[in-house]
């Protein structure tokens, strides 16, 4: 693939500048044959794929491990990419269907994730620091006691912070579902915290 250059704003030819090709560019490449191609594309996004499978599944080998897997499907499949999508988001699918068969394989649910969802964090300025610490804790619980479609969406919307149209790709359904999942996992886990809460205070 030729790498396209521009010239320095004198137009004298001397210093160029690289324009990075684009990800649908370097998929296209991939599909043709170039598989070496898939290095940059790895290189690229490879830190948002292993937050993502690390947030769902809460293990860090096992998340270097996925995030390979998605990659090698990216690689097997990728004839079924379609060159007027997004890359991104199709990768994510990958990587979503990589994290259920690992749940399904481990007969296990997603463990503990580094960081909480904005909006349901406990105050800090009502909490001195081990009480917050205590909340964040039950925050977290609770957050595990989710199905794992609800804690995907969670994760998407307010880790990833991918917006709703591109999470519609990812998950396969209308950008108005995916309202409504989030909001119906924010309750969940709003409602799942405030029992857990409870039950520590009695």
């Amino acid at each position: 693939m030729p790498v396209s250059t521009t010239e320095d704003r004198n137009g004298s030819g001397g210093e160029q500048s690289v324009i990075q090709p684009t990800d649908l560019e370097l998929m296209i490449a991939v599909q043709q044959g170039e598989v070496g191609k898939m290095g940059p594309l790895f290189e690229r996004h490879h830190a948002r794929i292993y937050n993502f499978c690390h947030r769902m599944t809460g293990s860090q080998a096992a998340s270097e491990d996925l995030v390979q897997e998605a990659f090698m499907r990216a690689l097997k499949y990728r004839q079924t990419f379609r060159g007027d999508a997004d890359f991104l988001p199709w990768l994510y699918r990958l990587a979503r269907n990589v994290c259920n068969d690992y749940f399904q394989k481990n007969q296990r649910f997603p463990m503990a994730v580094e960081d909480l969802p904005e909006g349901v964090s406990p105050d800090p300025s009502a909490l001195d620091e081990a009480e917050q610490k205590e909340q964040i804790c039950l925050l977290r619980q609770a957050l595990l006691r989710l199905p794992v479609e609800r804690r995907e969406v969670l994760i998407l919307s307010r880790f990833e912070f991918r917006h709703y149209d591109e999470i519609a790709q990812i998950l396969g359904c209308s950008v108005g579902a995916v309202k409504v999942r989030v909001h119906r996992a924010m309750n969940q886990l709003r409602e799942t915290y405030r029992e857990m809460l409870k039950e520590s205070e009695s």
